[in-house]
């Protein structure tokens, strides 16, 4: 890391250009450059840095016109990429019943609900989620639960990680659920003793319940979205891949875009049907032409391989174990057959031109999704490929220098790398120690030159990038300082590098590295300002500082009323 720049360093564009638009002084500017520069002042010019250096040369750019920021001390950083986000479900959770922001606890998800359905006696259904899993006995709540409070409507809340849903007796009997519905292939019903729904539905049986909700319209869309963007906003995020699209999202991205209303520089990852076939080519290529608009591109191709570990639908390598440590049957399910993905889909996608972006939890799904990236290189020859593989929650040792060989990026959820109660009684016991081991295995992804580029997966837990970043660093989650250990300490990385992973890692993904991802001359003024200098250990946790700023070419998006501005 280099000293901070003295006062008579000046890294300028042109020389000859006149005054700055904007002056941010009195700073620790963090340029994440590839020397990890540190300079005290940044200047910007028609939405791009225009130097960086020390606070005297720089002041040399005030014109009559200049704005100047005068800081104490606070972090500049490059605005974060966010490589793995929901923002139409999260913006319409926020709008619905919302149970994201709540403790894992039973009682408080009923009063929320209760309290919900009160004020909303109009609403057909009763519709939102963010429940977790730990709250409720074998990660299952109950329709009878819901039944008690809301008995005359149908309610359905999916779980906080959109792999299960919750619904009530009045939805299940909707949907025709009963106990002689079978389990679909790609999913399971949780099931009382004599075999009726308990009320929990898993992976592709939410599909039963969910295709009866009522139409989301495209105004309404275009709400969640402008929600989400404010709210992901206030976390210093300038960048993002929506991991889910559909084509009911595609019109309400457009109009927003079409507008100028869409300061998130978005990257969309088209979902693929996993029912379907390679006829869907044709409606990915239309939306990609549809929504190269403004800020929005559509670059990549979702492929969900697996489900996850705490409902047993992760696909891992080797059986689940049951609560005895004994091996059971259980693998996990595969949602896209590994043969067909190498030698049919990913090379598909490839040659029309979509990266590859595969969720993997267990290392089965991650094999498979590595296999793949192989055989496109095999069989479709040298490109500029950004294939990228989200989650990574146990990766087995052999796969690991893969990631670097086959240049395939890790997206990495770093809040989820921590004991907390998911971890405790719905993982750890059903994988046994030696994969236990294996899980979020940062460190060794890095040591082997793998890149690493961070995610929220916000709906599903926070989008607050310094709260992830200080698990990456620490390996504990915030609400659990001082009261647990970390978790596998040997996969921690160093600040630096955390923070790399949410600014120049992704912008690799999103197509923006040499425009975005650091503050260097020339490169888009995205930045974020933090309430503290982030390195200095003596002013407070990471996870504790806040966003005072967020920027987009040099314009507030999001600023806090107490930054004097």
């Amino acid at each position: 890391m280099r000293d901070p720049a003295p006062a008579a360093t000046l890294r300028r564009v042109h020389p000859s250009e006149g005054p700055a638009d904007l002056l941010i002084t009195g700073a620790s500017v963090r340029t994440l450059d590839i020397d990890g520069t540190v300079a005290e002042a940044l200047a910007v010019t028609s939405g791009r840095i225009a130097a960086v250096g020390g606070g005297a040369a720089l002041r040399r750019l005030i014109g009559p016109r200049t704005r100047v920021l005068e800081l104490r001390g606070e972090t500049v950083l490059p605005g974060f990429h966010d490589a793995h986000v929901h923002p139409p479900t999260g913006g319409r959770h926020l709008l619905l019943c919302n149970l994201h922001d709540l403790a894992w606890d039973r009682e408080a998800y009923l009063g929320r609900i209760r309290e919900y359905a009160g004020t909303h006696p109009s609403e057909a259904w009763i519709v939102g989620g963010g429940w977790a899993m730990p709250a409720f006995r074998g990660g299952t709540p109950s329709r009878r639960d819901l039944d008690a409070i809301v008995p005359d409507r149908p309610v359905y809340l999916e779980n906080r990680d959109a792999h299960g849903g919750w619904a009530n007796s009045a939805a299940l009997a909707l949907a025709g659920v009963t106990a002689t519905t079978p389990d679909p292939p790609d999913g399971r019903i949780e099931r009382e003793p004599d075999g009726s729904p308990q009320g929990t539905l898993h992976e592709g049986a939410t599909r039963l319940v969910e295709r009866l909700l009522p139409p989301v319209a495209q105004e309404q869309w275009e709400e969640a979205l402008r929600r989400a963007q404010a709210y992901l906003h206030s976390f210093g995020i300038t960048a993002i891949t929506d991991a889910w699209v559909t084509p009911e999202h595609v019109p309400a991205y457009r109009a927003l875009a079409e507008r100028g209303e869409l300061s998130l520089r978005t990257s969309l990852s088209l979902w693929w049907d996993r029912a379907g076939g390679l006829d869907q080519l044709a409606w990915f290529d239309q939306a990609r032409r549809d929504t190269d608009v403004g800020r929005l591109r559509a670059t990549s191709v979702k492929l969900m391989l697996d489900g996850v570990l705490e409902n047993g639908t992760g696909a891992l390598l080797e059986p689940y174990l049951d609560r005895t440590g004994s091996p059971t049957d259980n693998r996990g399910i595969s949602f896209i057959d590994a043969d067909r993905l190498a030698g049919e889909i990913a090379p598909a996608l490839d040659r029309a031109g979509f990266d590859l972006h595969m969720h993997a939890i267990g290392d089965r799904a991650v094999r498979t999704g590595l296999d793949a990236v192989a055989a496109v290189r095999a069989e479709n020859g040298p490109a500029d490929r950004r294939p990228h593989i989200a989650h990574l929650q146990v990766v087995h040792p052999d796969d690991i220098p893969r990631f670097a060989a086959l240049g395939v990026a890790a997206t990495i959820q770093p809040l989820w790398a921590g004991w907390e109660a998911q971890m405790r009684d719905l993982t750890v016991p059903f994988l046994g120690p030696a994969r236990t081991a294996w899980q979020y295995p940062f460190a060794s992804l890095e040591r082997s030159g793998a890149r690493l580029v961070g995610g929220s997966d916000w709906s599903v837990s926070t989008p607050n990038v310094v709260a992830e970043v200080e698990v990456a660093v620490n390996r504990v989650v915030p609400g659990s300082r001082g009261a647990e250990p970390p978790f596998l300490p040997d996969e921690r990385i160093d600040l630096e590098a955390a923070l790399r992973a949410f600014t120049s890692g992704g912008a690799w993904i999103h197509r923006l590295d040499g425009a975005a991802g650091s503050l260097e001359p020339g490169m888009l003024a995205d930045l974020v300002i933090l309430d503290r200098d982030l390195f200095d250990r003596g002013v407070g946790e990471i996870g504790d500082a806040r966003v005072v700023m967020t920027m987009v070419e040099g314009a507030a998006v999001f600023a806090d009323p107490a930054l004097a501005w």
